[in-house]
């Protein structure tokens, strides 16, 4: 996919560069539900590695706050998918996220002490305002049904004071 069929307010998706999110691409409620739990699973996994190596307790209780607040939101999904006998659907946007969250974790595993709280800290504001702009514009108007809509509107609220927290966070480590 290139830079050019990726869509203007998503083209930083999810605390990474050049995620893509196809301008022409319909994506079906399976594929929305694979896309908004891969999101999740990645903050878990960045949230994890900040457990393991910031010091400061400030991003060390923000990155609880992700692995306990993703991992809800997350289940919900999983549950919301069984009752609906919805297989989730892996897609190019899915795959896009895996591999740059990837890169991302490799660079951020090469920081340590301060350079590592305060990379993580701004990835996250990248990220949860990245998430809340997908949710917003694309993911929640694309969904077709209603329960699935639902979940994803209340962690989009979930997200946006996760998006003010990581700014608070960011801005106590300058």
């Amino acid at each position: 996919m290139t830079i050019g069929r990726i869509a203007t307010p998503f083209a930083a998706l999810f605390m990474l560069s050049g995620a893509a999110f196809a301008q022409d691409a319909k994506l079906n409620d399976a594929q929305i539900a694979h896309i908004a739990y891969t999101a999740g699973q990645i903050d878990i996994q960045a949230a994890e590695l900040a457990l393991k190596k910031a010091k400061n307790k400030d991003v060390r209780a923000f990155a609880q706050d992700m692995v306990r607040d993703h991992k809800a939101v997350n289940d919900k999904a999983l549950a919301l998918v069984k009752k609906l006998k919805v297989t989730p659907q892996d897609n190019d946007t899915s795959k896009a996220l895996m591999k740059q969250a990837a890169d991302k974790s490799a660079e951020l595993t090469k920081l340590n002490d301060t350079a590592f709280d305060k990379a993580y800290a701004q990835n996250e504001v990248a990220y949860h305002k990245t998430v809340n702009g997908a949710l917003e514009q694309t993911l929640i108007p694309a969904a077709a049904n209603a329960e699935l809509k639902d979940l994803l509107q209340t962690g989009l609220k979930i997200f946006q004071g996760h998006e003010q927290h990581a700014e608070q966070v960011a801005a106590g480590l300058k």
